[in-house]
């Protein structure tokens, strides 16, 4: 009998088959577990992204009956959504039916506070420097405002045709943005001295 001995080839082989071997059966596991485990979560977060848009959209809906309704549909925002336009509504979930907590509150308030610190949008005036037109047209008399529409109306008329220049039709827009902003603001106060009128009147 001839000794029966492994040659390097044989031998590189079932090392290479060893080791994949090992990896499937212990390190596979352990990462498909973790993915599951991510895949999961982001499903989480998903479906809670998909009832806080239907959430906004119907506020009288309960948010276990929209959890219950996705859940059913397979995710399908657009089926749910269209249940209740069509005045069906959607069906009370059942009593085992526990839908996966929302996101903890410390999440929430984390994304809130950075849009509480964002600084509000300034009106319009101090966006465009107009205190000093406000203050100008705060000391005219009231009986010139009919004048005043007057002449702005003819400004517009005479500056219908554009200009070749640059400069001369970025000044004719700034202007007419400034007319615009003076006059909506003319506008509101008008409404608001209306209001407080009939308040007045109520009362």
């Amino acid at each position: 009998m001839a000794d029966q001995t492994i040659s390097l080839p044989q031998l590189v082989f079932i090392l290479l088959l060893s080791g994949l071997a090992i990896r499937f059966f212990f390190f596979s596991t352990s990462s498909g577990s973790q993915t599951r485990s991510s895949n999961s979560a982001n499903n989480v977060r998903a479906r809670e992204a998909d009832v806080e848009r239907i959430q906004q959209m119907f506020p009288q809906v309960s948010r276990r009956s929209i959890m219950w309704d996705l859940q059913r549909n397979g995710g399908n925002v657009v089926a749910t959504t269209e249940r209740i336009l069509s005045g069906r509504g959607l069906e009370v979930p059942p009593q085992s039916f526990q839908p996966p907590l929302p996101v903890p509150a410390s999440s929430t308030a984390s994304t809130a506070a950075p849009a509480q610190a964002k600084p509000l949008q300034p009106d319009l005036i101090t966006r465009y420097n107009l205190r000093a037109k406000l203050a100008e047209e705060a000391s005219k008399v009231e009986g010139s405002a009919e004048e005043e529409v007057a002449t702005s109306t003819g400004k517009q008329k005479q500056g219908q045709a554009w200009s070749a220049n640059k400069g001369e039709r970025q000044a004719l827009l700034q202007r007419r943005r400034e007319e615009m902003i003076m006059a909506a603001r003319r506008k509101m106060e008008a409404n608001i001295a209306a209001e407080a009128a009939k308040g007045a009147q109520a009362e």
